[in-house]
Protein backbone atom coordinates (compact mmCIF):
# COMPACT_ATOMS: atom_id res chain seq x y z
CA UNK A 1 0.00 0.00 0.00
CA UNK A 2 1.52 3.32 -0.82
CA UNK A 3 1.53 5.93 1.68
CA UNK A 4 1.93 9.74 1.58
CA UNK A 5 4.93 10.66 4.00
CA UNK A 6 3.95 14.72 3.36
CA UNK A 7 0.97 14.67 5.22
CA UNK A 8 0.33 14.10 9.42
CA UNK A 9 2.23 14.48 12.25
CA UNK A 10 5.67 14.16 11.22
CA UNK A 11 7.06 12.14 14.19
CA UNK A 12 3.57 9.83 14.15
CA UNK A 13 4.60 9.54 10.47
CA UNK A 14 7.91 8.66 10.73
CA UNK A 15 8.11 6.30 13.30
CA UNK A 16 5.04 4.61 11.27
CA UNK A 17 6.71 4.26 8.19
CA UNK A 18 10.22 3.71 10.19
CA UNK A 19 9.30 0.44 12.31
CA UNK A 20 8.20 -1.87 9.32
CA UNK A 21 11.91 -1.04 7.53
CA UNK A 22 13.60 -2.22 11.03
CA UNK A 23 11.93 -5.65 11.27
CA UNK A 24 12.37 -5.88 7.54
CA UNK A 25 16.14 -5.56 8.09
CA UNK A 26 16.28 -7.91 11.12
CA UNK A 27 15.42 -10.25 8.76
CA UNK A 28 17.74 -9.47 6.07
CA UNK A 29 20.04 -10.04 8.55
CA UNK A 30 19.15 -13.33 9.25
CA UNK A 31 20.40 -14.35 5.96
CA UNK A 32 24.07 -13.36 6.79
CA UNK A 33 23.46 -14.71 10.39
CA UNK A 34 22.16 -17.91 9.30
CA UNK A 35 24.68 -18.59 7.20
CA UNK A 36 27.49 -17.65 10.33
CA UNK A 37 25.43 -19.98 12.81
CA UNK A 38 24.97 -22.92 10.95
CA UNK A 39 28.53 -22.97 9.70
CA UNK A 40 29.98 -22.26 13.15
CA UNK A 41 27.88 -24.71 15.07
CA UNK A 42 27.19 -27.71 12.34
CA UNK A 43 31.04 -27.31 10.73
CA UNK A 44 33.41 -25.68 12.66
CA UNK A 45 35.84 -23.05 13.39
CA UNK A 46 37.01 -23.23 10.27
CA UNK A 47 34.13 -22.80 8.17
CA UNK A 48 32.97 -19.62 10.41
CA UNK A 49 36.55 -17.97 9.92
CA UNK A 50 36.00 -18.80 6.02
CA UNK A 51 32.18 -17.53 5.81
CA UNK A 52 33.38 -14.11 8.01
CA UNK A 53 35.96 -14.18 5.56
CA UNK A 54 34.40 -14.27 2.78
CA UNK A 55 31.79 -11.61 3.99
CA UNK A 56 34.39 -8.56 3.78
CA UNK A 57 34.29 -9.46 0.03
CA UNK A 58 30.50 -9.34 -0.88
CA UNK A 59 30.24 -6.49 1.07
CA UNK A 60 31.83 -4.57 -2.29
CA UNK A 61 28.81 -5.90 -4.36
CA UNK A 62 26.19 -5.01 -1.59
CA UNK A 63 27.57 -1.58 -1.40
CA UNK A 64 26.77 -1.23 -4.90
CA UNK A 65 23.57 -2.75 -4.41
CA UNK A 66 22.53 -0.34 -1.49
CA UNK A 67 23.86 2.63 -3.83
CA UNK A 68 21.68 1.45 -6.33
CA UNK A 69 18.88 1.40 -4.07
CA UNK A 70 19.17 4.76 -2.43
CA UNK A 71 19.49 6.37 -5.63
CA UNK A 72 16.42 5.29 -7.21
CA UNK A 73 14.64 5.18 -3.60
CA UNK A 74 15.31 9.02 -3.19
CA UNK A 75 14.92 9.90 -6.73
CA UNK A 76 11.50 8.22 -7.26
CA UNK A 77 10.53 9.58 -3.54
CA UNK A 78 11.06 13.28 -5.29
CA UNK A 79 8.32 12.26 -8.06
CA UNK A 80 6.45 10.25 -6.21
CA UNK A 81 5.57 13.26 -3.86
CA UNK A 82 5.19 15.85 -6.57
CA UNK A 83 2.13 13.37 -8.03
CA UNK A 84 4.07 13.04 -11.08
CA UNK A 85 3.28 9.58 -11.88
CA UNK A 86 4.71 9.05 -15.45
CA UNK A 87 8.24 10.18 -14.16
CA UNK A 88 8.03 7.80 -11.42
CA UNK A 89 7.56 4.80 -13.74
CA UNK A 90 10.21 5.96 -16.08
CA UNK A 91 12.51 6.68 -12.98
CA UNK A 92 11.94 2.63 -11.98
CA UNK A 93 13.00 1.45 -15.46
CA UNK A 94 15.93 3.78 -15.98
CA UNK A 95 17.46 2.61 -12.48
CA UNK A 96 16.73 -1.01 -13.24
CA UNK A 97 18.70 -0.53 -16.24
CA UNK A 98 21.55 1.70 -15.15
CA UNK A 99 21.43 -1.54 -11.94
CA UNK A 100 21.68 -4.22 -14.61
CA UNK A 101 25.03 -3.03 -16.40
CA UNK A 102 26.29 -2.45 -12.60
CA UNK A 103 25.62 -6.13 -11.70
CA UNK A 104 27.02 -7.93 -14.74
CA UNK A 105 30.37 -5.90 -14.27
CA UNK A 106 30.36 -6.93 -10.76
CA UNK A 107 29.62 -10.62 -11.38
CA UNK A 108 32.75 -10.56 -13.31
CA UNK A 109 35.03 -9.20 -10.92
CA UNK A 110 34.01 -12.07 -8.85
CA UNK A 111 34.06 -14.96 -10.94
CA UNK A 112 37.59 -13.61 -12.59
CA UNK A 113 38.89 -12.12 -9.60
CA UNK A 114 37.85 -13.99 -6.42
CA UNK A 115 40.95 -15.97 -5.20
CA UNK A 116 42.65 -12.33 -6.06
CA UNK A 117 40.62 -10.57 -3.64
CA UNK A 118 40.69 -13.13 -0.90
CA UNK A 119 44.90 -12.95 -1.61
CA UNK A 120 44.56 -9.57 -1.22
CA UNK A 121 43.68 -9.64 2.40
CA UNK A 122 45.61 -12.57 3.48
CA UNK A 123 43.06 -15.17 3.69
CA UNK A 124 44.93 -18.58 5.47
CA UNK A 125 45.44 -21.08 3.54
CA UNK A 126 43.46 -23.22 5.78
CA UNK A 127 40.12 -21.44 4.81
CA UNK A 128 41.04 -20.54 1.33
CA UNK A 129 39.51 -23.16 -0.94
CA UNK A 130 35.89 -22.74 1.69
CA UNK A 131 36.39 -18.95 0.93
CA UNK A 132 35.98 -19.28 -2.03
CA UNK A 133 33.83 -21.85 -3.10
CA UNK A 134 31.47 -19.28 -0.87
CA UNK A 135 32.28 -16.30 -2.79
CA UNK A 136 32.16 -18.22 -6.03
CA UNK A 137 28.18 -19.20 -5.31
CA UNK A 138 27.37 -15.51 -3.63
CA UNK A 139 28.40 -14.28 -7.09
CA UNK A 140 26.03 -16.06 -8.89
CA UNK A 141 22.89 -14.93 -6.81
CA UNK A 142 24.29 -11.05 -7.07
CA UNK A 143 21.29 -10.26 -9.90
CA UNK A 144 19.13 -11.15 -7.02
CA UNK A 145 20.16 -8.87 -4.71
CA UNK A 146 20.49 -6.06 -7.04
CA UNK A 147 17.05 -6.45 -8.41
CA UNK A 148 15.66 -7.08 -4.74
CA UNK A 149 17.29 -4.28 -3.70
CA UNK A 150 15.71 -1.86 -6.38
CA UNK A 151 12.55 -3.58 -5.71
CA UNK A 152 12.91 -2.65 -1.99
CA UNK A 153 14.10 0.97 -2.72
CA UNK A 154 10.81 1.31 -4.91
CA UNK A 155 8.57 0.13 -2.12
CA UNK A 156 10.06 2.39 0.54
CA UNK A 157 9.60 5.30 -2.36
CA UNK A 158 6.28 4.70 -2.52
CA UNK A 159 5.96 5.20 1.44
CA UNK A 160 5.30 0.67 1.88
CA UNK A 161 7.24 -0.16 3.87
CA UNK A 162 5.46 -3.46 5.18
CA UNK A 163 5.80 -5.57 1.99
CA UNK A 164 9.17 -5.88 2.24
CA UNK A 165 9.11 -6.69 5.52
CA UNK A 166 6.74 -9.90 4.65
CA UNK A 167 8.61 -10.83 1.88
CA UNK A 168 12.00 -10.90 4.68
CA UNK A 169 9.78 -12.68 7.21
CA UNK A 170 9.63 -15.51 4.61
CA UNK A 171 12.38 -16.05 2.94
CA UNK A 172 14.96 -15.41 6.10
CA UNK A 173 12.98 -17.78 7.87
CA UNK A 174 12.74 -20.33 5.15
CA UNK A 175 16.76 -19.67 4.94
CA UNK A 176 17.46 -20.72 8.53
CA UNK A 177 15.75 -23.90 7.83
CA UNK A 178 17.28 -24.30 4.49
CA UNK A 179 21.00 -23.66 5.87
CA UNK A 180 19.89 -26.37 8.46
CA UNK A 181 18.98 -28.88 6.02
CA UNK A 182 21.83 -28.57 3.44
CA UNK A 183 24.57 -28.54 6.26
CA UNK A 184 23.01 -30.84 8.85
CA UNK A 185 20.91 -33.72 6.13
CA UNK A 186 22.59 -33.26 3.03
CA UNK A 187 25.99 -32.82 4.57
CA UNK A 188 27.12 -29.70 1.53
CA UNK A 189 29.24 -27.96 4.03
CA UNK A 190 30.23 -24.87 3.50
CA UNK A 191 28.76 -24.62 -0.17
CA UNK A 192 25.27 -25.91 1.51
CA UNK A 193 25.03 -22.73 3.81
CA UNK A 194 25.69 -20.50 0.11
CA UNK A 195 23.66 -22.91 -1.74
CA UNK A 196 20.56 -21.79 0.86
CA UNK A 197 20.78 -18.47 0.51
CA UNK A 198 21.21 -18.10 -3.40
CA UNK A 199 17.32 -20.26 -3.74
CA UNK A 200 15.61 -17.89 -1.00
CA UNK A 201 17.34 -14.48 -2.31
CA UNK A 202 16.19 -15.71 -5.78
CA UNK A 203 12.35 -16.59 -4.77
CA UNK A 204 11.96 -13.32 -2.83
CA UNK A 205 13.93 -11.19 -5.74
CA UNK A 206 11.10 -13.26 -8.29
CA UNK A 207 8.35 -12.39 -5.80
CA UNK A 208 9.12 -8.58 -5.22
CA UNK A 209 9.93 -7.61 -8.78
CA UNK A 210 6.54 -8.65 -9.68
CA UNK A 211 4.63 -7.09 -6.79
CA UNK A 212 6.40 -3.55 -8.14
CA UNK A 213 5.48 -3.94 -11.89
CA UNK A 214 1.66 -4.79 -10.34
CA UNK A 215 1.99 -1.52 -8.57
CA UNK A 216 3.35 0.91 -10.88
CA UNK A 217 0.44 -0.85 -13.47
CA UNK A 218 -2.04 0.80 -10.86
CA UNK A 219 -0.91 4.22 -11.11
CA UNK A 220 -2.70 6.22 -14.27
CA UNK A 221 -0.39 8.20 -16.32
CA UNK A 222 -1.89 10.45 -19.25
CA UNK A 223 0.85 9.23 -21.81
CA UNK A 224 2.91 6.45 -22.07
CA UNK A 225 6.47 6.79 -20.01
CA UNK A 226 9.85 6.61 -21.50
CA UNK A 227 11.59 3.61 -20.48
CA UNK A 228 14.85 5.60 -20.16
CA UNK A 229 15.76 9.24 -19.48
CA UNK A 230 19.34 10.37 -19.19
CA UNK A 231 18.45 13.70 -17.06
CA UNK A 232 16.40 11.09 -14.66
CA UNK A 233 19.79 8.73 -14.61
CA UNK A 234 21.86 11.45 -14.07
CA UNK A 235 19.69 12.34 -10.98
CA UNK A 236 19.71 8.72 -10.17
CA UNK A 237 23.89 9.13 -10.44
CA UNK A 238 23.86 11.51 -8.37
CA UNK A 239 22.82 9.78 -5.45
CA UNK A 240 23.68 6.22 -6.26
CA UNK A 241 27.54 6.98 -6.80
CA UNK A 242 28.43 8.90 -3.89
CA UNK A 243 26.22 6.01 -1.72
CA UNK A 244 28.00 3.39 -3.42
CA UNK A 245 31.63 5.00 -3.01
CA UNK A 246 30.56 5.49 0.96
CA UNK A 247 29.94 1.92 1.02
CA UNK A 248 32.41 0.45 -1.25
CA UNK A 249 35.04 2.13 0.30
CA UNK A 250 33.86 1.03 4.08
CA UNK A 251 34.08 -1.90 2.41
CA UNK A 252 37.65 -1.82 0.99
CA UNK A 253 38.11 -0.62 4.51
CA UNK A 254 36.87 -3.54 5.95
CA UNK A 255 39.12 -5.33 4.11
CA UNK A 256 42.32 -3.68 4.83
CA UNK A 257 40.96 -4.25 8.25
CA UNK A 258 40.33 -7.60 7.80
CA UNK A 259 44.03 -8.64 6.33
CA UNK A 260 45.67 -6.70 9.90
CA UNK A 261 43.29 -9.20 11.70
CA UNK A 262 44.08 -12.38 9.50
CA UNK A 263 47.67 -11.78 10.59
CA UNK A 264 46.37 -12.53 14.06
CA UNK A 265 45.28 -16.17 13.34
CA UNK A 266 41.81 -18.41 12.71
CA UNK A 267 40.98 -17.52 16.69
CA UNK A 268 40.36 -13.75 15.89
CA UNK A 269 38.97 -14.41 12.91
CA UNK A 270 36.53 -16.23 13.89
CA UNK A 271 36.00 -14.16 17.27
CA UNK A 272 36.03 -10.79 14.66
CA UNK A 273 33.67 -13.34 12.42
CA UNK A 274 30.89 -13.37 15.10
CA UNK A 275 31.58 -10.20 16.62
CA UNK A 276 31.25 -7.98 13.47
CA UNK A 277 28.39 -10.12 11.96
CA UNK A 278 26.28 -8.55 15.60
CA UNK A 279 27.80 -5.38 14.93
CA UNK A 280 26.70 -4.98 11.37
CA UNK A 281 23.35 -6.16 12.76
CA UNK A 282 22.67 -2.75 14.36
CA UNK A 283 24.55 -0.41 11.77
CA UNK A 284 22.40 -1.96 9.01
CA UNK A 285 19.21 -1.61 10.93
CA UNK A 286 20.03 1.87 11.69
CA UNK A 287 20.98 2.73 7.96
CA UNK A 288 17.63 1.26 6.92
CA UNK A 289 16.31 3.43 9.38
CA UNK A 290 17.92 6.05 8.19
CA UNK A 291 16.81 5.19 4.18
CA UNK A 292 13.39 5.87 5.67
CA UNK A 293 14.27 9.38 6.26
CA UNK A 294 16.13 10.14 3.29
CA UNK A 295 12.54 8.81 1.65
CA UNK A 296 10.73 11.24 4.10
CA UNK A 297 13.06 13.91 3.32
CA UNK A 298 12.65 13.66 -0.41
CA UNK A 299 9.17 13.11 -0.44
CA UNK A 300 8.06 16.50 1.38
CA UNK A 301 11.21 18.05 -0.86
CA UNK A 302 9.42 16.83 -3.93
CA UNK A 303 5.93 18.45 -2.37
CA UNK A 304 7.22 21.58 -1.25
CA UNK A 305 6.93 20.64 2.50
CA UNK A 306 10.79 21.56 3.49
CA UNK A 307 8.96 22.99 6.73
CA UNK A 308 8.39 19.24 7.89
CA UNK A 309 11.89 18.29 6.93
CA UNK A 310 13.41 19.58 10.67
CA UNK A 311 10.69 17.69 12.58
CA UNK A 312 11.48 14.57 10.73
CA UNK A 313 15.01 14.81 11.76
CA UNK A 314 14.40 15.27 14.98
CA UNK A 315 11.55 12.19 15.36
CA UNK A 316 14.63 10.68 13.91
CA UNK A 317 16.91 11.14 16.30
CA UNK A 318 14.42 10.06 19.07
CA UNK A 319 13.69 6.67 16.80
CA UNK A 320 17.55 5.49 16.65
CA UNK A 321 18.43 6.49 20.55
CA UNK A 322 15.34 4.82 21.93
CA UNK A 323 16.83 1.62 20.18
CA UNK A 324 20.38 1.99 21.15
CA UNK A 325 20.44 1.85 24.26
CA UNK A 326 18.49 -1.58 25.23
CA UNK A 327 21.21 -3.15 21.91
CA UNK A 328 24.16 -1.80 23.98
CA UNK A 329 23.40 -3.26 27.11
CA UNK A 330 22.67 -6.75 25.38
CA UNK A 331 26.06 -6.50 23.79
CA UNK A 332 27.93 -5.19 27.02
CA UNK A 333 26.58 -7.68 29.44
CA UNK A 334 25.72 -10.67 27.38
CA UNK A 335 28.56 -10.43 24.71
CA UNK A 336 29.84 -13.99 25.53
CA UNK A 337 26.76 -16.38 25.05
CA UNK A 338 25.85 -14.58 22.07
CA UNK A 339 29.07 -15.08 20.64
CA UNK A 340 29.27 -18.63 21.60
CA UNK A 341 26.27 -18.72 20.06
CA UNK A 342 27.55 -18.60 16.78
CA UNK A 343 30.72 -20.99 17.42
CA UNK A 344 30.28 -25.31 18.54
CA UNK A 345 33.51 -25.72 20.91
CA UNK A 346 34.98 -21.90 20.34
CA UNK A 347 38.67 -21.17 21.58
CA UNK A 348 38.86 -18.95 23.93
CA UNK A 349 40.97 -16.69 21.82
CA UNK A 350 37.77 -16.77 19.69
CA UNK A 351 35.23 -16.08 22.57
CA UNK A 352 37.61 -13.14 24.19
CA UNK A 353 38.18 -11.36 20.92
CA UNK A 354 34.22 -11.21 19.93
CA UNK A 355 33.51 -10.21 23.62
CA UNK A 356 36.08 -6.95 23.52
CA UNK A 357 35.05 -6.45 20.09
CA UNK A 358 31.19 -5.71 21.61
CA UNK A 359 32.61 -3.98 24.27
CA UNK A 360 34.54 -1.57 23.07
CA UNK A 361 32.04 -0.51 20.31
CA UNK A 362 28.81 -1.06 21.76
CA UNK A 363 28.74 2.24 24.10
CA UNK A 364 29.12 4.44 21.25
CA UNK A 365 25.85 3.29 19.25
CA UNK A 366 24.00 6.37 20.22
CA UNK A 367 26.80 8.62 18.60
CA UNK A 368 27.09 6.84 15.59
CA UNK A 369 23.68 6.43 14.77
CA UNK A 370 23.10 10.15 15.11
CA UNK A 371 25.57 10.17 12.34
CA UNK A 372 23.08 7.66 9.94
CA UNK A 373 20.05 9.78 10.77
CA UNK A 374 21.98 13.22 9.48
CA UNK A 375 23.15 10.56 6.45
CA UNK A 376 19.74 9.81 5.72
CA UNK A 377 18.68 13.91 5.66
CA UNK A 378 21.59 14.77 3.74
CA UNK A 379 20.84 12.21 1.37
CA UNK A 380 17.21 13.23 0.92
CA UNK A 381 17.83 16.70 0.41
CA UNK A 382 20.62 15.62 -2.53
CA UNK A 383 23.32 17.53 -0.31
CA UNK A 384 26.14 14.71 -1.26
CA UNK A 385 29.17 16.66 -0.80
CA UNK A 386 28.55 17.44 3.08
CA UNK A 387 27.14 13.67 2.99
CA UNK A 388 30.62 12.16 1.46
CA UNK A 389 32.97 14.73 3.85
CA UNK A 390 31.27 13.18 6.37
CA UNK A 391 31.49 9.88 5.50
CA UNK A 392 35.08 10.27 3.92
CA UNK A 393 36.35 11.18 7.80
CA UNK A 394 35.15 7.87 9.52
CA UNK A 395 36.44 5.80 6.88
CA UNK A 396 40.03 7.08 6.74
CA UNK A 397 39.99 7.46 10.70
CA UNK A 398 38.85 4.17 11.12
CA UNK A 399 41.69 2.26 8.34
CA UNK A 400 44.60 4.44 9.05
CA UNK A 401 44.53 3.43 13.00
CA UNK A 402 42.79 0.29 12.82
CA UNK A 403 46.89 -0.35 10.79
CA UNK A 404 48.47 1.58 13.38
CA UNK A 405 47.00 0.38 16.67
CA UNK A 406 46.95 -2.95 16.10
CA UNK A 407 51.18 -2.97 15.58
CA UNK A 408 51.15 -1.59 18.67
CA UNK A 409 51.04 -3.74 22.34
CA UNK A 410 47.60 -3.53 21.53
CA UNK A 411 47.33 -5.90 18.80
CA UNK A 412 43.99 -6.90 17.76
CA UNK A 413 42.29 -4.55 20.32
CA UNK A 414 43.57 -2.22 19.01
CA UNK A 415 42.12 -2.29 15.82
CA UNK A 416 38.57 -2.10 17.55
CA UNK A 417 39.53 0.92 19.26
CA UNK A 418 39.46 2.77 15.65
CA UNK A 419 36.00 2.12 15.40
CA UNK A 420 34.19 4.76 18.04
CA UNK A 421 37.11 7.20 16.94
CA UNK A 422 35.87 7.43 13.51
CA UNK A 423 32.16 7.60 14.29
CA UNK A 424 32.42 10.33 16.89
CA UNK A 425 34.53 12.58 14.51
CA UNK A 426 32.79 11.99 11.37
CA UNK A 427 29.57 12.39 13.81
CA UNK A 428 30.37 15.66 15.01
CA UNK A 429 30.93 16.80 11.18
CA UNK A 430 27.54 15.51 10.08
CA UNK A 431 25.13 16.96 12.62
CA UNK A 432 26.94 20.39 12.16
CA UNK A 433 25.86 19.78 8.38
CA UNK A 434 22.36 19.21 8.99
CA UNK A 435 22.06 22.01 11.81
CA UNK A 436 22.85 24.46 9.38
CA UNK A 437 21.12 23.35 6.64
CA UNK A 438 17.89 22.64 8.85
CA UNK A 439 18.04 25.79 10.49
CA UNK A 440 17.82 27.67 6.84
CA UNK A 441 15.31 26.13 5.07
CA UNK A 442 15.96 28.51 2.10
CA UNK A 443 19.27 26.61 1.51
CA UNK A 444 18.03 23.60 1.23
CA UNK A 445 17.43 21.87 -2.94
Amino acid sequence: MNRDLTVGKPEKVLWQFCLPLFGSILFQQLYNLADSLVAGKFIGQDALAAVGNSYEITLIFIAVAFGCNIGCSVVVSGFFGAKDYGKVKTAVSTAMLASGAACLALMLLGLLGGEALLRLIRTPEQIMADSLLYLTIYVWGIPFVFFYNLSTGVFSALGDSKTPFWFLAGSSLANIGMDVLFVTLFRMGVAGVAWATFLCQGVSCLLALLTVLRRLRTMKTEEKPRRFSLPILKGFARIAIPSTLQQSFISVGNIIIQGAINGFGPGVIAGYAAGVKLNNLVITSFTTLCNGISNYTAQNLGAGRRDRIRPGFRAGLKLVWALSLPLFLLYCFLGEPLIRFFIDKPTQEAVRTGVIFLRILSPFYVVVSAKLVSDGVLRGAAMMRQFMTATFTDLILRVVLAVLLSRTALGATGIWCAWPIGWTVATVLSLRFVRRQTGQQRRLP
